[in-house]
């Protein structure tokens, strides 16, 4: 395993990459549904602004892992979608999805109990 110095976590840059606010949304959504126009990934992912997904996507499209489509048309019309770089990502979110699913109500006890002697 390659070690990164800059960061102590062999998966820190990773984290750096994928998991500000919304960019696993946003690749998740790309990944279900396929190729997305900006309107529909904005419906898909409530709570998003357009602005955020637009520095999302732009990021994404920095990063190598969302292609931007532009069509010369009337009116023009832009797609995005995820590239191959991105499907390699799909076995992990899955994992994390099953976790979520199987774990999060412990994780919500936790906090209960936590918060409880708290307060």
């Amino acid at each position: 395993m390659k070690t990164h110095h800059e960061d102590p976590c062999p998966f820190g840059p990773a984290v750096e990459i994928l998991l500000p606010r919304w960019t696993s949304h946003i690749l998740w959504v790309l990944s279900e549904h396929g190729t997305l126009r900006f309107s529909e990934i904005r419906t898909l992912i409530p709570g998003i602004t357009p602005k955020v997904l637009t520095e999302r996507l732009r990021k994404l499209e920095r990063d190598g892992l969302v292609e931007r489509g532009y069509y010369a048309q009337v009116p023009p019309r832009v797609e995005y979608t995820t590239t191959p770089l991105a499907a390699t990502l799909l076995p992990t979110f899955r994992v994390l999805a099953s976790w979520t699913d199987e774990h999060l109500p412990e994780v919500a006890a936790a906090r209960r109990r936590y918060d409880g002697a708290q307060g």
